[in-house]
């Protein structure tokens, strides 16, 4: 990793750059295609986006890495709606990736929201990578995901204290924040973002989600 980087929050003259980045980190990855650059797009007016945790990478003046917060909640088993966070997409440049770049932005993103006071961080994911950042299986902190059955240990589904104790004693679900949907509950405002890209071929690949 070249340590001449720097991270600062994004700006509005950033926008279609780290969208055009955040496409091609993706593309092809989960499905053929991705949608992850519109789900950016459309979280910039969402009322539970956190400006303040909305970060780039650059290196040598070019930006190469992203990442953006949002408010989220568990629903704990008493009916009490617990203040958390969730995160994503966390981008970084395909021709960067795998040099410690994407961890580094994340750890001085979560620095960022513990000193902003906030109390924790789930999110979806792959533990072999955000164990790095201190992430364990939510199913540990007693945090159970929306979509799988209440006993599993899901592995993908990753849980951090940014406070000491602040989940201790709850137990509750999370459910991924609607926005994170935003593609799929607008097909057609998806299909004309995407129109706006240059064409990138879609293929069926190994290891993309069903």
């Amino acid at each position: 990793m070249n340590s001449n980087f720097t991270i600062r929050l994004e700006c509005e003259s950033d926008y279609r750059t780290v969208e055009n980045l955040t496409r091609e980190a993706f593309w092809n990855v989960y499905q053929p295609g991705c949608t992850e650059h519109y789900v950016l797009h459309r979280y910039r007016s969402n009322p539970d986006f956190i400006p303040e945790l909305d970060f780039v990478m650059e290196v040598d003046g070019t930006i190469i890495g992203h990442v953006m917060f949002s408010k989220a909640e568990i629903i704990s088993d008493d009916g009490r709606s617990i203040p958390i966070l969730t995160f994503g997409p966390i981008s970084v440049s395909p021709d960067q990736k795998r040099k410690g770049y994407g961890i580094a932005l994340l750890r001085h993103a979560l620095s960022a929201a513990r000193e902003m006071g906030h109390g924790a961080v789930f999110m979806e994911g792959n533990i072999d990578f955000y164990k790095h950042a201190g992430f364990t299986l939510a199913s540990r902190l007693h945090i159970h995901y929306h979509a799988e059955p209440r006993e599993s240990e899901v592995p993908y589904f990753l849980g951090l204290e940014l406070k000491d104790g602040y989940l201790a004693g709850i137990e509750g679900t999370y459910h991924t924040p609607k926005g994170y949907y935003a593609a799929f509950d607008d097909p057609e405002g998806f299909e004309r973002f995407e129109s706006t890209f240059p064409a990138k071929l879609k293929l069926v690949l190994p290891g993309q989600l069903q």
